[in-house]
């Protein structure tokens, strides 16, 4: 499982304009060199996030790419979903059945438990993780986000389930 480069330098692009903060907009070509990234790249990142709500564009000489919101009304999970998706879709077991029209496992799928699970708890934290989050340094970061993924006390987890298949003596 991983993000794909449209993801992180779109983030990065959001970023750069977030820490620009009231003070103008910046260009395509400042975003590229700021960042690193091919002014191609940041034409189609800001074209992407500019359709989704998250910047907005002004043309002249004091133009440039703004945050179409205050930072901190923007959520880091609406932004990763503008530019790819997320990790797991309900509709992702449909287009991964195999050779088959319908997955084999479609019916009691152990692994959709596990990805379902994956996503939940991503989504818990991008949904409560904004781009003014993302504007202090990676330790306070790290301590704003920490909390978000650490599982709240409840009865305890089984440590082993009854096995079943072949296996198991069926």
């Amino acid at each position: 499982m991983k993000f794909s480069s449209q993801e992180e330098y779109g983030l990065r692009c959001l970023l750069r304009i977030a820490r620009q903060g009231g003070h103008g907009g910046l260009t395509i070509p400042e975003i590229s060199e700021a960042e690193g990234i091919s002014s191609f790249y940041v034409a189609k990142l800001l074209r992407i996030q500019r359709r989704a709500g998250l910047v907005k564009s002004a043309r002249g000489k004091i133009g440039g790419y703004t945050l179409a919101r205050p930072p901190q009304q923007i959520v880091v999970g609406e932004a990763l979903a503008a530019l790819g998706g997320r990790l797991f879709e309900p509709d992702f077991c449909d287009d991964h059945a195999g050779v088959g029209l319908t997955c084999t496992s479609s019916v009691d799928c152990s692994i959709r438990s596990l990805w379902r699970a994956v996503q939940n708890m991503v989504d818990r934290v991008l949904s409560k993780t904004t781009l003014t989050d993302l504007l202090h340094n990676e330790e306070e970061v790290t301590t704003l986000v920490t909390p978000l993924v650490q599982l709240s006390e409840g009865p305890p987890r089984p440590t082993t389930l009854q096995a079943r298949g072949p296996e198991a003596g069926e």
